[in-house]
């Protein structure tokens, strides 16, 4: 079964609580030139303290001991432009890869598709509509290869809707994180492109070790909060596994003092998903979780995150983590201080409120 999506206590919250004015110009339309030359600002919540920093500083916020938890998702081409056999127009966004020849898939037509609709996708692709479900539609390609084949050699990478430009040879590296191993997201755990190899090699070097999960970001990330009660919004469902391997090692450093960081939104919401029962357990799953103000985290104690989109899911999660007064706080400063915004900007460490 999937987490439960009611995983706050606020029922008397509205998107209006999570909104800011954000100028257009901090929505970084392209990564910095290195990966660690991103700023950092610190949010210590507990003490209701903000520090401007860098980056390339953040070993300086942990210690031997300490394990960094990262999301290995990898982005897929999901991105498909094509034809219907009536020869109108389409745009597929895979969704999610079910098998070697079977996708989820959004697509945007002038006319919704039917079952059994043909489609001739970049050319050469053909696919066939085979039933709705809900907002998707599931997809069938035809001949032996595997879709995921298919898509990395005709597939464009879907950047996010608030990056303007096409998708170009530096988004093909920078939209990945350097540790991604596992295809089948449609939008990158973007806290994680901040790290490089030498980043990665001085941490453990120090004694603070690495974990993995894996949670397959879905287009759903993107998508508003269409009610104004949060109490009320469904949230998106995306497929996580999070290894025995990393809850041995999440037992181990909590055992000693250590302190678990989530490497991005992603990761946090993997973990808290599998110990939804109280007790952090491995496996695969199914999670909706949404996380708002008033949960009760079970995992994670440090989160390092982008900053997000207003009235997001996501500024619920981080206001649930550093409390809804840091966060307006560190927002604000945020803008004053013009940091860059959203998947290509820079990052946050914040300390969990309580």
């Amino acid at each position: 079964m999937p987490a439960s999506n009611k995983q706050g206590d606020s029922p008397a919250l509205t998107v209006a609580d999570f909104d800011f004015a954000l100028p257009d110009e901090l929505i970084a339309q392209f990564p910095a030139e290195e990966r660690c030359q991103s700023r950092l600002l610190y949010v210590d919540a507990p003490s209701d303290l903000l520090r401007d920093d860098f980056f390339r500083h953040l070993p300086a916020y942990l210690k031997a001991g300490d394990l960094l938890v990262f999301n290995n998702t990898r982005v897929i081409k999901a991105r498909l432009h094509g034809t219907k056999e009536s020869g109108g127009k389409i745009e597929v966004l895979v969704e999610r890869v079910l098998d070697e020849h079977h996708v989820m898939a959004h697509i945007r037509a002038s006319h919704s598709p039917q079952p059994g609709t043909a489609l001739l996708l970049e050319g050469c692709l053909a696919v066939r509509v085979m039933e709705k479900e809900g907002a998707l539609y599931r997809l069938e390609f035809s001949g032996d290869e595997p879709v995921l084949d298919l898509l990395e050699r005709h597939g464009s990478l879907p950047l996010p809707p608030y990056i303007t430009h096409a998708p170009n040879a530096v988004d093909e590296t920078r939209y990945q994180t350097v540790y991604a191993s596992e295809p089948g997201a449609v939008a990158a755990p973007t806290a994680g492109l901040h790290f490089d190899e030498a980043m990665l090699a001085e941490l453990e070097a120090m004694g603070v070790h690495i974990a993995y999960v894996t949670l397959h970001v879905g287009a759903g990330t993107f998508q508003p909060v269409r009610v104004d009660n949060i109490a009320e919004h469904t949230m998106h469902s995306e497929c996580y596994q999070v290894p025995q391997e990393t809850v041995d090692a999440i037992a181990r450093a909590k055992s000693r003092g250590g302190r678990i960081m989530a490497i991005g939104t992603t990761s946090m919401r993997a973990l808290e998903s599998a110990a939804a029962d109280g007790e952090l357990k491995a496996g695969y799953g199914e999670t909706s979780i949404f996380i708002t103000p008033g949960y009760r985290f079970r995992v994670v104690e440090r989160l390092l995150t982008n900053f997000h989109l207003p009235k997001s899911t996501l500024m619920m999660l981080v206001s649930a983590f550093a409390g809804m007064d840091n966060i307006r706080l560190a927002y604000r400063h945020a803008v004053e201080q013009r940091y860059r915004f959203f998947s290509y900007g820079d990052a946050m460490l914040l300390e969990r409120k309580s």
